[in-house]
């Protein structure tokens, strides 16, 4: 059984990119209950039992037969070395697009557990869906019991690609869009954070091609705790802007700093936006696709910029956006972004999954920590500079952001001191005091990784 991919979908098998979720756990697994969970995913999605095949000019999911389909995998060892080493194992073309892990200390205490997920078949919402949706089968075997395997099901049910899910838009609406929005990316050519790892030279020890393989992913985090990340939702209610604003006005007010001089540079932030709650009806986050599409604003941003000022601007120019329906027609430009990648090209891309809940878990077993962070497979140190990540989500109203880079590209000590520094302007919003200059009210939420 097949079914081709649409062109949002395609656009992540060349990026090789995946959703990465890890969960720190304290207490007994039931290993055979956590098999049959997943198990059990894999036969209610047939997006996780497949493969990426050539579909004439495109690419189409191509179920897996039975004893290739992906299995909970469980061993003994160090969580913290097992979380590196996932991190970068890929998901390649052809293989399939999940794999579940589940890596036990010794005393059979301590677990973490690993699900990863190729973005050609997800996105932020549907995975966290996931992952909760595990736990919750997860706990209803172990509290109640039943049978440990899943059903096999006699033709999969594929769910339907974001891109048949679009209202109606003409032709010409859609051609002046991409001509509107490759004009600005020309106009505007944005800045970009240069890498801070040396590229030895094409000539002598150490080519391009030789670092390129020396480097790996690493994951940089930022954490408030509740207190803090209730402050800064208050501050973003009292300034009537999202929390997503204040993030991406910091992230920029850091990139900024990485760049010469004092003055005004042109800068860009990259914003996700959630396609799913604005669909009619609206698309569940169970919902196995990649439901996502983009917003780049560019910003004149100087050391001198007012970040309240700036998170204003990001906030009005998204919300903006979203008015317009132009969201929509991001999507269906997507088959140009390939042909014009200035269009997603920013200095940083912040996603922002808002408030979602962690897993339900049966007693005796407790979840210390969840974590989402997006990999990819390439990376170009050649390149010389690239967009600084920033992965936003707040599990159980706890803010986090992830900061994964190349090691290629940053050293662990820029992505460390660019973390702090980030760390150090959320809490100046987050401890603001109130002013009588704000007024308060709700802001639009916008974005979704």
């Amino acid at each position: 059984m097949h079914r081709a991919l649409c062109p949002v979908e395609s656009l992540y098998v060349g990026q090789r990119s995946r959703a990465f979720l890890s969960c720190t756990l304290r207490g007994r697994v039931d290993v055979e209950a956590l098999s049959a969970a997943f198990d059990a995913m894999t036969e209610a999605n047939p997006t996780l039992r497949s493969r990426i095949v050539p579909d004439g000019a495109g690419h189409a999911l191509s179920l897996l037969d039975e004893d290739e389909r992906p299995r909970l995998l469980t061993r003994t060892g160090d969580g913290d070395e097992a979380y590196a080493a996932e991190l970068n194992n890929p998901l390649p073309v052809g293989g399939p697009l999940s794999r579940a892990v589940l890596v036990s200390a010794p005393d059979g205490e301590r677990h973490l557990f690993l699900l990863v997920v190729d973005h050609t078949v997800t996105d932020g919402h549907s995975s966290i869906a996931l992952h909760n949706a595990l736990w919750d089968h997860y706990r209803t075997l172990v509290e109640e019991g039943g049978g440990t395997g899943a059903a096999a099901s006699d033709a999969p049910q594929w769910p339907r690609p974001v891109s048949q899910l679009l209202p109606p838009a003409g032709e010409a609406d859609t051609a002046e869009y991409l001509e509107r929005r490759i004009e600005e990316a020309r106009e505007h050519p944005v800045a970009l954070v240069p890498y801070d790892v040396r590229r030895p030279s094409v000539t002598g020890e150490g080519a391009d091609g030789a670092a390129d393989a020396d480097g790996h992913i690493e994951v940089c985090r930022l954490t408030l705790d509740t207190e803090l990340t209730t402050g800064l939702r208050r501050t973003a209610r009292r300034s009537g802007v999202s929390v997503h604003s204040l993030i991406a006005s910091t992230l920029l007010a850091t990139a900024r700093r990485r760049l010469d001089g004092d003055g005004p540079r042109t800068l860009g932030c990259l914003s996700p936006v959630d396609l799913r709650s604005r669909l009619t009806p609206a698309l569940p986050a169970s919902a196995m696709v990649p439901a996502v599409t983009t917003h780049l604003q560019t910003l004149e941003v100087s050391g001198a910029s007012d970040p309240l000022e700036t998170a204003r601007a990001v906030h009005a120019r998204l919300s903006d956006y979203i008015s317009r329906g132009d969201h929509f027609l991001e999507v269906r430009i997507t088959p140009e972004i390939p042909r014009n990648p200035t269009l997603q090209l920013a200095t940083v891309i912040a996603t922002n999954m808002g408030v979602v809940p962690g897993p339900r878990l049966p007693d005796g077993l407790e979840a210390v920590d969840v974590r989402l962070v997006p990999a990819r497979e390439h990376y170009f140190p050649q390149a010389g500079r690239s967009p600084v990540m920033a992965c936003v989500v707040s599990f159980e109203g706890r803010l986090a952001i992830e900061f994964p880079y190349y090691t290629a590209c940053f050293s662990p000590s820029f992505v460390r001191a660019f973390r702090d520094e980030v760390r150090d302007g959320l809490l100046a919003f987050a401890t603001a005091e109130e002013t009588g200059a704000a007024t308060e009210h709700e802001p639009v939420g916008a974005a979704a990784g």
